[in-house]
């Protein structure tokens, strides 16, 4: 298939699909059309065998938010119209909002199916995702939860199909080097240092724990961390709670480094308020490390309570204490979870898996 994927430059959702479009250009033909953000760098490059990255020079070369990219749009589908003349597609896949209405603009007149991802249901264009949503051949959604909610957006049930986010099976995975530890069980967070990403939750469960340490690692780079709000309100927490001498913050951690990080966990804990993607716990389990997680969007689908992780509550640090002591101190039940954790990233997750399911919804639109 000649596959043309729409994207925005955001780093996140970069990465995933640079990731998936890897696994598929080793049967097809992919070409990633991304607005360019930065002055360096070649109008067309080829990042993979069978896949090639085109920027469009539209607008200011820099990161640009989704609502600031909305006066380019036109200039974006004009472009695209253009180059798909020249190269025409069997099949569109646009991510995100802004991407899905250059998309629809580019492929007008040509009869070629236009497939949707948004990633996350945005409030603020709640109108513009539900037309688009009803407009293209399938909306993709990467988990139940998220599902549901397109289904209250008002997308037709039959017109969405779930593939989950994948995860890099090669890199994260049970054997490899592990980080330096002490002798004291480890707790492990990796992401962001907000209240809703669920570090303070952990703090706070830590009070309850006796003799574990907590890693965190996220936020600003290291240098950094000393003068970031959100790491201030982490430390002063754990000096009130009497757990400081137990909290380390890493700040942002190369992502070579996160899996031997992983490694060296007792157990990875991720309780989010919201799980769009769940790629924290999805990490740890192919890394065959337990997990504790929120019971919220994308971890109720990866997760399966008491056998390949555990669940709980955000905004619960007593619950999530417990279930940590339960964790830490059976070494019977760490081994089966962080085994069952590790099959079913390999299995349900890995990016052949993920790209074989997408190919499975390509070829449906197209019939």
């Amino acid at each position: 298939m000649n596959i043309a994927i729409v994207a925005s430059s955001n780093g996140n959702q970069r990465h995933r699909i640079l990731s998936v479009a890897r696994e598929l250009g080793r049967e097809h033909h992919v070409t990633i059309y991304s607005r360019r953000d930065d002055s360096d760098g070649k109008p067309r490059t080829r990042v993979a065998p069978g896949v090639t990255l085109e920027h469009i020079d539209v607008g200011p070369a820099c990161d640009l938010s989704a609502d600031d990219v909305v006066p380019y749009l036109n200039d974006v589908g004009v472009h695209l119209m253009k180059r798909w003349r020249q190269d025409r597609p069997d099949i569109i896949h646009a991510h995100s909002w802004t991407s899905g209405l250059a998309a629809v603009a580019g492929a007008k007149g040509l009869d070629v199916p236009v497939t949707q991802t948004f990633h996350t249901v945005d409030a603020a264009h709640q109108k513009l995702e539900r037309a688009l949503g009803r407009r293209a051949n399938a909306v993709i959604a990467g988990s139940g939860d998220e599902e549901s909610a397109l289904i209250r957006l008002g997308v037709p049930r039959h017109n969405i199909a779930i593939v989950p986010y994948g995860v890099d099976t090669e890199r994260f995975h049970r054997r490899g080097a592990v980080a330096t530890k002490g002798s004291r069980k480890r707790l492990l967070h990796v992401g962001p240092l907000s209240t809703e990403r669920g570090a303070h939750t952990i703090v706070r469960a830590l009070q309850g724990l006796g003799d574990v340490e907590l890693v965190i690692a996220g936020g600003p780079d290291p240098e950094a961390l000393e003068n970031d709000k959100d790491a201030q309100r982490l430390r002063e927490l754990a000096e009130q709670l009497g757990v400081a001498d137990r909290v380390t913050l890493l700040g942002q951690v190369k992502r070579t480094s996160v899996p031997k990080l992983m490694r060296s966990a007792d157990a990875v804990v991720s309780v989010p308020r919201e799980a769009v993607t769940g790629i924290v716990a999805l990490e740890a389990m192919a890394c065959g490390v337990p997990v504790i997680a929120s019971a919220v969007g994308a971890h109720l689908d990866s997760i399966v309570d008491g056998v390949t992780g555990l669940l709980v509550p955000p905004d619960q640090p007593a619950r999530t204490a417990r279930l940590a002591r339960e964790l830490l101190w059976d070494p019977t039940l760490r081994t089966a979870l962080g085994y069952a954790g590790a099959d079913r990233a390999r299995s349900r997750y890995s990016w052949e898996r993920v790209s074989q399911e997408l190919v499975r919804v390509y070829e449906a639109a197209c019939a």
